[in-house]
């Protein structure tokens, strides 16, 4: 994923601050809206994993901060819940006149409840996504349970939320309680995605019940099992922004896939496989047109969002042997239902290898279980086991393997798979 800074005025005057995220290559095939969590930022951890999901499709996403937050102008005390819905849709004005009209809003908390009353007024959305969003702006008022007598009665107050501290006023409690949802929805005629987790003690899960059967069809819920809030998992933000790129694709007039496809193999069409490494480890992978991510776990640096090289050998391995044993059975018309692979890879002393050659020092070993589904006899099963170590990417494996490799200057890229006459 590829960012660029961003800012646009709102109707107050005030410069908000985005930053538009991007697939690594190529123009997106869409655009959409993130709308952050009450007093968060565009910079949560969470909201820029679920664009950088988004991005591996070729959506490109504008996250920005709300007035008088992050790196936006503005007082967020001087703020109202109807602030955060016009600035959507100035934001979305914006991309309409720079880049692309806005075809998919997400909203996480009370962005969600945001993009909900912010999506009627933009005709290009054709779809909306809501995380662990609030049935009502006014829900607000349980974060500040402790403070609500005091902001009644002296007019605002200082509440301490996240750790920092926030002037909150009557009269953005007054706009919270003015704001009408289920008008939103009844006006909202999109496709909407509902995603909650069952155990979100912040916004309670019988939030998106009642979203749910208030909004119309088409209509979709995603259960997020054990996510918090938050989203502080990686693996739950990155899973949210994964679902809500294949969900939305049914309502585009384009495959997200299509548009990862130009920049890395049109642009040296001679190469089967183009990789591209930017900031970290995280590594985007055009393999005949496909994209994948490759990535290393946060333990040894790297950001735990794809398979790691090795884990990307080993399912070539599996996926070779797996097509193989069908392609055979196939032609034999043996009734063989299913193959599971099962692979492992780790470096082993050489004296713990019986079958090899080498005998000091430590070798790459593969564990290999296969599994087969059908009535096949033990004649066709010992077959199918010899055939697995025929499969190419085995024999690729166990051939000599010379990889011709040389250093181009950026400027002279692409070239021809030949090189230089």
């Amino acid at each position: 994923m590829r960012s660029e800074r961003l800012t646009f005025t709102n109707r107050d005057g005030h410069e908000l601050v985005g930053k538009l995220d991007l697939p690594v290559a190529g123009e997106p095939v869409a655009y959409a809206i993130f709308a952050h969590c009450f007093t968060c930022t565009k910079n949560l951890r969470a909201v820029g994993r679920i664009t950088s999901a988004l991005a591996e499709r070729g959506i490109g996403t504008l996250r920005f901060d709300f007035t008088g937050l992050g790196e936006s102008e503005g007082d967020f005390a001087e703020t109202s819940f109807g602030n955060d819905v016009s600035d959507l849709v100035a934001a979305a004005r914006h991309l309409e006149q720079t880049r692309g009209a806005p075809e998919i809003l997400v909203g996480h908390s009370l962005g969600g409840t945001a993009v909900l009353a912010a999506a009627p007024n933009l005709d290009s959305v054709a779809a909306v996504a809501t995380i662990a969003a609030p049935s009502s702006p006014s829900h607000v008022h349980r974060l500040l349970q402790e403070n609500l007598d005091e902001i009644r009665e002296k007019g605002e107050a200082t509440v301490q939320l996240q750790g920092r501290p926030f002037t909150i006023t009557k009269e953005f409690l007054d706009a919270l309680d003015a704001s009408n949802l289920p008008d939103s929805l009844d006006g909202l005629k999109r496709p909407l995605l509902i995603a909650h987790s069952p155990i979100d003690n912040i916004v309670g899960i019988d939030n998106a019940s009642e979203l749910f059967f208030a909004a119309r069809h088409p209509k979709s819920f995603l259960s997020l099992d054990e996510a918090d809030h938050l989203l502080s998992d990686e693996g739950d933000a990155s899973y949210v922004g994964r679902v809500i790129a294949a969900w939305a694709a049914r309502y585009l007039d384009a495959d997200p896939r299509d548009v990862l496809q130009p920049d890395l193999s049109v642009k040296n069409p001679e190469f089967d496989t183009v990789v591209r490494t930017e900031k970290g480890l995280r590594t985007d992978i055009m393999a005949n047109g496909f994209p994948i991510v490759a990535d290393e776990p946060v333990s040894v640096g790297g950001t735990n969002l794809g398979p790691t090289p090795y884990d990307l050998l080993t399912a070539s391995l599996g996926a070779c042997t797996s097509m193989t044993l069908r392609m055979y059975a196939d032609r034999k018309q043996w009734p063989l239902e299913a193959v599971t692979v099962d692979l492992k890879y780790r470096k082993i002393h050489a004296r713990d290898c019986e079958q090899c050659e080498t005998e000091e020092g430590k070798i790459d070993h593969i564990e290999r279980v296969i599994a087969l589904e059908g009535n096949l006899d033990g004649e066709q099963k010992k077959r199918l086991l010899e055939i697995a170590d025929r499969c190419p990417v085995h024999r690729t494996l166990h051939s000599e393997i010379h990889v011709d490799t040389r250093l181009v200057d950026s400027d002279d890229w692409p070239m021809t798979a030949g090189g230089e006459d």
